[in-house]
């Protein structure tokens, strides 16, 4: 049995030790030590400045396409067609333009009537937290992590960017130590964080409690393979030294089907407070970091990097 796969098991009292986000003594040290020079974009976090592109319109593509255009319109004359196949490739070019465009301006006009609350986990420096507090459609963004330096370093940056400073605000806090009650979002990320974590299902467990109906969590990870260590360690960090030495541990990247599966299971869960049986895998999508040009999506969702989308059902 993989590392991984252990982690993607029950821990029973091994949790009573630990924060569920908690990472190694060194791994932090290590986040801690990278908290000066976390807004530097040509310093040692400039991937990840890079990949927060990818993330921005990996979120904004797939709540778009998600979005339901004849949703509360029952006058059929108001409602927009959406025929369940492809335009392009069966109508003539200008219907399929026309069809295309209408769903366009609807989708257009109903992504811009949302006003989403957006939950950040291991925010680090809050280089997405940020990113989503500057979106007209984000009403606000709470950043948690466990790293005191990083986050004070996410703090004051955002009080450089007035359009973020209300909007946004950062805990010193874990995912399970949040009140579920009370603190509830229509997003939640977790952008490389899993693979940081001793408990990562854990840890998944506790953010499902913070969707909203409808709502969505985001994910990127790393496959665990050959390719992902040739491209994350052994060049990344060794060779390229675009990424600073001892950012990954090989044996904590997870599969991009373990993590669907990890879903899947529990819909044939008995257990009524697991909560993976309300969230479906609403998309997958692979990333690789191209040298001189930066990340670039791929087909293939289980080599390398990869994104995940999970919907909780309204």
């Amino acid at each position: 049995m993989y590392p991984l796969r252990r982690q993607f098991s029950h821990v029973g009292r091994l949790l009573q030790q630990s924060k569920l986000t908690a990472t190694s003594e060194i791994e932090m040290s290590h986040f801690n030590q990278l908290a000066s020079t976390w807004w530097d974009v040509n310093g040692p976090q400039r991937i990840l400045h890079k990949m927060n592109l990818l993330r921005m319109d990996f979120i904004n593509d797939t709540i778009k396409s998600h979005l339901k255009l004849n949703k509360g319109i029952t006058n059929p004359e108001e409602q927009i067609y959406v025929p369940p196949f492809n335009v392009d490739n069966v109508l003539p070019k200008e219907i399929a333009d026309r069809i295309n465009g209408e769903q366009e301006i609807r989708r257009q006009q109903l992504w811009q009537q949302l006003k989403l609350d957006a939950l950040d986990i291991g925010c680090g420096g809050g280089i997405l937290s940020e990113s989503l507090a500057r979106l007209p459609v984000v009403n606000r963004v709470k950043g948690i992590d466990l790293s005191t330096e990083v986050l004070e370093v996410a703090r004051q940056h955002k009080e450089l960017d007035p359009m973020v400073r209300e909007k946004l605000t950062y805990e010193l806090k874990a995912v399970e130590d949040l009140d579920p009650k009370t603190e509830q979002y229509d997003v939640v990320t977790m952008f490389e964080m899993l693979e940081h974590v001793n408990y990562p299902a854990e840890v998944l467990k506790a953010a499902l409690r913070h969707v909203k109906p409808g709502g969505w969590i985001f994910i990127s990870t790393i496959n665990r393979d050959l390719i992902s260590w040739f491209t994350t360690i052994f060049m990344g960090e060794h060779i390229l030294k675009i990424v600073p030495l001892g950012t990954h541990t090989y044996d904590k990247y997870i599969n991009e089907k373990e993590l669907g599966q990890w879903v899947e299971d529990g819909h044939e869960n008995p257990d009524l407070d697991d909560l993976r049986k309300q969230f479906e895998v609403a998309g997958s999508k692979g990333c690789v970091y191209l040298p001189c040009y930066g990340w670039k999506f791929t087909d293939n969702a289980e080599v390398g990097n990869y994104f995940m989308a999970l919907k909780r059902r309204e």
